[in-house]
């Protein structure tokens, strides 16, 4: 990702999490196009859950929050810093954002996800992570909020099913790290 970071100027990225002044200086410089969203933040700042079923399941308000966390404007874009924000969001969220995403990239669009491989331990802690020039992230503590889920490689494939292709890394301290092209 960082080598097509690096080739094509002129990118429309989202970065996914609180803002991110590295991100934003380290992206822009390199000619690139930035947008935010911070989907988590979102997700726990308002009540989305707007009652409960007849089982008492929690029934969401999807759409709202769509409206408020991916509003776009119709712009598309050929970038997705995901980071571990799918991990973090309330279930009924998250395949709903997946959707939406798909629908807000350009053919060829590419999303960087993190995913948590278990579910206890320090490196489930919730982080803002920074774009670097080298092969490296640099991981920031941020606002708390408790992991929901961790993926298995084949949750990740059923999640991402509608999308070209994907490469799947075993990545440092338990995170399994995605990139999907749309």
């Amino acid at each position: 990702m960082r080598k097509r970071l690096q080739a094509e100027p002129g990118l429309r990225i989202i970065d996914v999490g609180f803002t991110s002044p590295n991100n934003i200086n380290y992206l822009t410089d390199l000619g690139h196009s930035v947008f935010l969203a911070d989907l988590v933040g979102d997700a726990h700042a308002e009540n989305w859950q707007t009652g409960e079923d007849a089982d008492g399941n929690p029934i969401w308000n999807v759409e709202g929050y769509l409206k408020q966390a991916l509003n776009f404007g119709g712009r598309l874009f050929d970038v997705v810093l995901l980071w571990t924000a799918l991990d973090y969001l309330p279930e009924p969220l998250v395949a709903p954002v997946v959707t939406h995403l798909y629908a807000s990239m350009n053919p060829g669009g590419q999303v960087l996800a993190l995913f948590h491989t278990r579910m206890t331990g320090d490196e489930t802690v919730h982080c803002r992570f920074h774009v670097t020039a080298t092969d490296n992230v640099e991981i920031q503590l941020a606002q708390q909020f408790p992991i929901q889920r961790a993926f298995t490689n084949r949750s990740i494939e059923r999640l991402f099913s509608g999308w070209s292709g994907h490469k799947q890394f075993l990545a440092k301290d338990s995170v399994s790290e995605v990139i999907m092209t749309r």
